[in-house]
C-alpha cells in the first residue's frame, strides 16, 4: 500500500481574494510583503478565485522534466523539495507543472515552491475566512490502512452512507479482541449480524433488542472477565436505540460504571424502518410521523441532548464527534478505548443520512462538516477529571442557514423556524461553553 501525505486544501467559496496568504508567504520566506514572492498564489476575478499552488504530486512531473535531478519528493514528508545546488535554472520544471505550483521567482534568480514550512504552513492561519486547511489525517491511512477490516465486504448500506466508513473505521480500531452489539437499526440492517447463517464481522456480533442492549453487553463483559479473557465490550447503536426505548439500560450501564465502549450513530431519527423522527430528530425537521402540510410543519420539538445527560451520569468518558472530522474521531476512539478498561465510554456520532435527510449522495461529508461549522453539532469530550472542553471550537459560526438548504428534510421551513432553530444552537452553544469554562464540567445550573 502506498503512503498518504498531510496537504493543504483550499475552498474557493470561502476566498475573497484578499491576499492575506500571500504576504504571510512571502514573509514567512523572503522576509518581505512582495506577494510578487509568494509561494501560493491567488488568482482569479469577479470573485471566482483559484489556487495556484505546488500539490506536491505523487506523480511529479515537474520532477520528470527535471534533466539536473534538482527536484526530488521526499519519502517520509511527501514534499517535492527543491535542491539550489543541482538546479541549471532551465524553467523546465515550471512547463511540467500543471498547477503553476512552480514559478521563477525574478528576485532570487531561480525558480521557487512551496514546501509547507516543514509541516506548519504559514498561509493556512493566515487565511481570514477558512480557505485553507492544512489537512493532517494521513497518518490515520497510513497506521491503520494496512491493518485487518473486521466487516464483511458488501455490506447493504444505502448509497452514500457514510454509517459503513465509521463502522469499518471504528471496529479496525477497536481491534479483534472484541465483542459488538448492534441493536435494530442501519447498523444490522447493513449486514453486520450477516444473512443466511453467515456473520457480517470477523468478531463475535449479536443482535440485542432496542431496550436492552447495554445490559446484555454489561453481562457478556462480566461473563469474559469472570473466565479471565480480557475484550473490548463494544456496542454500535443508533439514535432510537439510545435515546429512546434503549435509554434505561444505557443510562443503568452508566450509572454502575460497567466496562464497555457505547457508540451511538446519530442520524435523528428511525431510518432503518421508514424514516420516523425519533427523540434526537431536530425541530421543524421532516420525518414520516412528522410529516409537512397544512396543520404541521415538521417536529414542533426540539432534540434532546443525549451527550449531555451522559456527561450528567458522570462517565469515565464521554465525546462528541463527526465523520467529516476523522482526525478527531479517532483521537476519541482512541481515549473511548481505554476509558472502557476501567469504566463506562460513550462516543457520540453525528451521521447525516442521504436518504432520510433529503440529499445528493456524494454531499453527505459536507453535510457533516457544516453541521460542525454553523454550531449545530458541536465536537467536545469530557471525563470527570478533566472536565468538558472542545475539540474543534468554531468562533466565528456560519448561520445555520447553511447547514438547513443542504438538506430536502428542512426545505418547507418559514422564517420563524430558521429563527428559533438559530437561537437554539446559540443558546446551545453558550450553554456547553458555560460548562466547559466550570471547573468541573458536570455541574449543570
Amino acid at each position: 500500500m502506498g503512503r498518504a501525505f498531510n496537504t493543504i486544501a483550499f475552498d474557493a467559496s470561502k476566498c475573497d481574494g484578499c491576499g492575506d496568504c500571500m504576504i504571510a508567504c512571502a514573509q514567512a520566506k523572503t522576509g518581505t510583503d512582495d506577494v510578487a514572492r509568494s509561494r501560493i498564489q491567488i488568482v482569479g476575478r469577479d470573485q471566482a478565485f483559484e489556487l495556484a499552488l505546488c500539490r506536491q504530486c505523487a506523480d511529479p512531473k515537474c520532477v520528470t522534466v527535471c534533466p539536473a535531478g534538482a527536484l526530488a519528493k521526499d519519502g517520509a514528508s511527501g514534499v517535492i523539495g527543491w535542491d539550489e545546488s543541482k538546479c541549471v535554472d532551465c524553467l523546465l520544471c515550471t512547463i511540467g507543472c500543471a498547477y503553476a505550483g512552480i514559478a521563477l521567482d525574478e528576485a532570487s534568480g531561480h525558480v521557487a515552491k512551496c514546501d509547507t514550512c516543514d509541516g506548519s504552513p504559514a498561509c493556512v492561519p493566515a487565511c481570514p475566512h477558512g480557505a485553507l486547511r492544512y489537512v493532517t489525517t494521513a497518518h490515520i491511512y497510513n497506521e491503520v490502512g494496512d491493518w485487518e477490516d473486521l466487516f464483511a465486504p458488501g455490506l447493504a448500506g444505502c448509497q452514500g452512507c457514510n454509517t459503513e466508513l465509521l463502522m469499518r473505521h471504528t471496529l479496525r480500531r477497536v481491534g479483534p479482541d472484541t465483542v459488538l452489539a448492534t441493536p435494530p437499526g442501519c447498523v444490522p440492517g447493513m449486514g453486520s449480524v450477516g444473512y443466511n447463517g453467515a456473520t457480517g464481522t470477523k468478531v463475535p456480533v449479536f443482535h440485542p433488542l432496542l431496550t436492552n442492549t447495554a445490559a446484555m453487553l454489561a453481562g457478556i463483559k462480566r461473563q469474559y472477565k469472570r473466565v479471565g479473557r480480557e475484550i473490548t465490550a463494544l456496542a454500535i447503536a443508533g439514535d432510537g436505540g439510545a435515546s429512546d426505548v434503549g435509554f434505561q439500560s444505557l443510562s443503568g450501564a452508566a450509572e454502575r460504571g460497567e466496562q464497555m465502549l457505547f457508540m451511538v450513530v446519530d442520524n435523528e431519527g428511525y431510518m432503518n424502518t421508514g424514516m420516523q423522527r425519533s427523540s434526537c430528530t431536530p425541530y421543524g425537521a421532516w420525518t414520516s410521523t412528522t410529516p409537512v402540510g397544512e396543520s404541521q410543519r415538521g417536529k414542533t420539538q426540539d432534540a434532546k441532548n443525549l451527550p449531555l445527560i451522559m456527561v450528567n451520569h458522570r462517565c469515565a468518558y464521554v465525546a462528541t464527534a463527526s465523520t467529516a472530522f476523522m482526525e478527531d474521531l479517532y483521537a476519541k476512539l482512541d481515549r473511548a478505548i481505554e476509558a472502557s478498561k476501567s469504566g463506562f465510554a460513550y462516543v457520540h456520532v453525528y451521521s447525516p443520512c442521504t436518504t432520510g435527510w433529503r440529499f445528493p449522495t456524494q454531499l453527505n461529508i459536507e453535510v457533516a462538516r457544516k453541521a460542525v461549522e454553523t454550531n449545530f453539532v458541536m465536537l467536545w469530550e469530557y471525563t470527570p477529571d478533566t472536565g468538558l472542553h472542545f475539540t474543534h471550537p468554531v468562533d466565528d459560526p456560519l448561520p445555520v442557514t447553511e447547514y438547513l438548504k443542504a438538506m430536502g428534510r428542512f426545505r418547507h421551513l418559514d422564517e420563524a423556524q430558521i429563527e428559533h432553530i438559530q437561537r437554539k444552537v446559540v443558546e446551545n452553544a453558550r450553554f456547553v461553553a458555560r460548562l466547559a469554562e466550570q471547573g468541573e464540567a458536570g455541574v449543570v445550573a
